[in-house]
Parts: C-alpha cells; sequence; structure tokens
C-alpha cells in the first residue's frame, strides 16, 4: 500500500516543538515566518489544528533547521522513514518539486483508467518546459512508492545507462531478482512481472525522455518495444517531432498521451495554477501586503498573475518569492514579464549582463552550462581565476534561483536548476560557440583540467 509523503506529528513531539519554540522567545507566526511555512502548518504539528492528512515534509525540515532540531524529533522515526523506497539519488529532486504541489488530478485520472483498459502500456505527459511534468511525476513516485528516474540534462544524469543502472537497483530492493546484476531492462521488467501479486501492477516514472543523451536508432534509454502483462511506464516529456520521438511499440503494448497544451486540459491547468497562486497568497503576509498596497483583491490578483505566468509554474517559481522579497515593489501587477522567456530575459537585463563590466557573471554561468555538472564554488573560482569570494557573491546573491545547489563530497555543488533556463542561455549571443567568450571559456576549462592533471 502506498504511503504518503505528508506524514503527522507524534504526541512527543508536539511537547518537543511547543518546548522549542518557547525556548528560543518565538511566537508561532514568527516560527512560521522563519521556517517559510504557515501558521496552520504550525498549528497542526502542536495538535491544536486538525491534521487529517498530515503536513509536508519540507515545511518540517524547515520548521527543524529554525529550532535546532531533527525532523524525527517532531515525527515519529517509522512514519519519517516510511518513504525509504523512494529513489534517494532523486530525494531532494522530489522534495523540491512538491512543494506546494496542487491539481493534477485530471493526469492521474487519465493514466489510472489507462492502467484499467489497458493489460500493460507506456502513458506519455507531454508540455512545455516549467508547465508541472517533473512534479506530476514526482508527486506519483512519492504517493504510489513506485520506481522512478529524472533525467536531467543540466547535470548529464540522461544517459541509457545511467538510467538501467538506477532502475536495476531500485527493482533489486523491492523485489527478489537472483542474478540480475548484468540483466538488461527486458529482462528486469519480465523477472519482476513474474512475482507480482494478482492484480498489483508495476509502474516506472521516467521523467523528461526529451533530455536524454543517445546515439540514434533504438528507443530512448532502450525502452522495450514489447511490456509484459501488468507493466507500465509513466513518461514525461517536451512536444516531440517524428524524429524525435523514439519511442516504438508492438502491437500487444498500448500507449497514450496526454498533452497539457491540449483544449481540452487547459481549464484543468488554469484551476491548478490559480490554486497554486491561491495559496501563496493565502501562506505569505507579503503578498497581501502587495496587492493591498495596490487596492487589488486576491481574486485579481490570482487571475492576472496566472495569465503573466500562461500557467507555467516554473515562471510562478521565480516571480513570487521576487514579489515576496520586495524584488517588484516598484511595479504594477500589468508590468510583470509576461511567460517564462520574457521573464528571464528581464532578470538578465536588470542584472545588466548586456554590459562588459558583467562579463565574468556571464563566464561563470557559462563554465556551469559547458561542464554539465554540479561543480563547487572552488572549481568556478579556479576555471575563471577569480576570487573565491567574489564567484560565491554571483553564485548566491545573482543567480542563486536558477542554480540547484546539492552537497556532494561534503562540499556545496552548483548547477542549472531548469532545462528552461538552460535554453535560455543557449539562445543568448554572448554564448554563441561563434562568440570570442564561448572560445575563451573552453579554453579556460580546458587548462583547468590540464592542471588537475598533472597534479
Amino acid at each position: 500500500m502506498a504511503r504518503s509523503q505528508n506524514v503527522q506529528s507524534s504526541e512527543a513531539g508536539k511537547k518537543i516543538l511547543k518546548e522549542a519554540y518557547k525556548e528560543q522567545g518565538l511566537t508561532q507566526p514568527e516560527l512560521a515566518g522563519k521556517s517559510n511555512t504557515s501558521i496552520d502548518t504550525i498549528k497542526r504539528l502542536l495538535g491544536t489544528k486538525d491534521c487529517p492528512n498530515g503536513v509536508e515534509r519540507w515545511s518540517i525540515k524547515n520548521i527543524c533547521k529554525v529550532l535546532g532540531l531533527k525532523p524525527t524529533d517532531i515525527v515519529d522515526p517509522q512514519d519519517w522513514h516510511g518513504c525509504e523506497l523512494i529513489p534517494q539519488d532523486f530525494q531532494s529532486l522530489i522534495e523540491e518539486k512538491l512543494k506546494r504541489f496542487c491539481g493534477r488530478k485530471f493526469v492521474f485520472k487519465a493514466f489510472g483508467d489507462f492502467i484499467k483498459k489497458h493489460p500493460c502500456g507506456y502513458f506519455i505527459v507531454i508540455g512545455e518546459a516549467g508547465i508541472g511534468k517533473s512534479a506530476v511525476a514526482a508527486k506519483y513516485v512519492q504517493d504510489h512508492h513506485v520506481p522512478g528516474y529524472f533525467n536531467i540534462l543540466a547535470e548529464r544524469r540522461n544517459r541509457a545507462e545511467l538510467f538501467l543502472k538506477s532502475l536495476r537497483g531500485q527493482l533489486q530492493q523491492r523485489y527478489n531478482l537472483p542474478n540480475s546484476d548484468n540483466a538488461d531492462l527486458r529482462e528486469l521488467l519480465a523477472n519482476v512481472a513474474r512475482q507480482l501479486p494478482e492484480g498489483e501492477p508495476l509502474v516506472v516514472v521516467v521523467d523528461a525522455l526529451d533530455e536524454v543523451e543517445q546515439e540514434a536508432g533504438e528507443n530512448l534509454l532502450h525502452l522495450p518495444k514489447e511490456l509484459p502483462d501488468n507493466v507500465y511506464f509513466l513518461l514525461t516529456r517536451r512536444p516531440y517531432s517524428l524524429e524525435t520521438k523514439r519511442l516504438t511499440v508492438s502491437a500487444g503494448t498500448a500507449t497514450d498521451e496526454l498533452d497539457l497544451s491540449g483544449d481540452e486540459y487547459a481549464p484543468h491547468c488554469r484551476r491548478d495554477v490559480e490554486e497554486y497562486l491561491g495559496r501563496w497568497w493565502d501562506e505569505e503576509t507579503a503578498l497581501q501586503q502587495w496587492t493591498q498596497g495596490r487596492h487589488l483583491s486576491r481574486k485579481e490578483f490570482v487571475e492576472t498573475l496566472a495569465d503573466k505566468s500562461e500557467n507555467n509554474f516554473m515562471y510562478l517559481r521565480y516571480v513570487l518569492p521576487e514579489m515576496v522579497n520586495g524584488n517588484y515593489d516598484s511595479l504594477e501587477l500589468t508590468q510583470l514579464p509576461q511567460g517564462l522567456q520574457e521573464y528571464y530575459q528581464t532578470h538578465w537585463v536588470r542584472m545588466g549582463m548586456e554590459r562588459a563590466e558583467r562579463r565574468m557573471r556571464v563566464m561563470v554561468l557559462f563554465v556551469l552550462v559547458e561542464i554539465g555538472a554540479a561543480v563547487p564554488a572552488q572549481v568556478l573560482a579556479d576555471v575563471l581565476d577569480e576570487d573565491i569570494l567574489h564567484v560565491q557573491k554571483v553564485l548566491n546573491k545573482e543567480w542563486r534561483e536558477y542554480l540547484k545547489l546539492q552537497p556532494e563530497d561534503g562540499e556545496d555543488c552548483y548547477s542549472i536548476y531548469h532545462a528552461s533556463f538552460l535554453d535560455f542561455l543557449n539562445g543568448k549571443v554572448e554564448l554563441k560557440p561563434t562568440r570570442k567568450l564561448f572560445c575563451e571559456v573552453n579554453q579556460r576549462i580546458a587548462d583547468y583540467q590540464e592542471r588537475e592533471m598533472e597534479q
């Protein structure tokens, strides 16, 4: 039975939480503000407000960080570790994607209907960058505890051999699969299918199929043309052409697609975006003050910003925190950027990236694009021959919301957060291969790698 990512506080945890915030001289509203959660969340954890559906894990982690506690101080350890089957390589990504997650019920219903209708098959969710495909994949993995793989172009975690290794490990963890260390995908799925309990399907989630790097020829990730009965794949990808589809199946394996840009789904997507915006407005006093200062109602705020976002969650992920932090205090609601690409361009200009003196800031981003992996700030500083403090300021002050920060071997490492920003950077003339800057950055990377080999 699938267990929810949401959890409840234990009786002992309620007492610990109450004592901890009082010891630090915090009120409930102050704790909510410092932990970027809502007062209702605090009350649910304290037991003073009903909590039938539990509390999201990310909010508990934020609260514990403020109070110097561990999540298992508030939540029973057995409940907290109940999601151990979620792929550890993608745990932080899943938690990030599911902050304030809402809606998409129509997607999950369509996939559920697909499973009921067909003995096996591929169900593909299609949508433009930032529309919420990865969140759909993350939500399904979280709620149903199924195997999953998230292709990440910016980190070069997007190759068939990495996918197979990860999926093999996940299936071995869940099922008794002797002599499977060298099994290919077809063999693995067949071995699992033979031991599935009656009526229990195997669902494998694969996100961002379009970001896979693989030589032409076979199906992407070598996905089998034939699937065993009771085996299903939930795939996400951007719109594709016949040349880039690369998913051919046999007559006995069903396929179906749900295009999030389709007219029939537009009302659903709009409602999901409006619900998401409403949650932000309800939980962020700064947004309420922003709208009140402009004599706008909650409804006007939600509807206008939904129009501006073009139903793109990535746009909202960037714009809403900036509004909360006061970066748009000088603008009216109608003056906000229109759509994700205009937002990127507006920020680019606002940061003065068109000016020659901002050259190093462009190069920091370009090095991340070219290396294509998460790297420490010290590596960037060494490649560019810049002071580490200067590089850290650029990373953490100017481009933080566009970068993914993750610990590796005890160091904080940076990579491009989302493929849509990578697309934007690759489209800038400053980063074209014909430009002098391109050659210089690649030469610097090569020089750095040569120095490392000599040590």
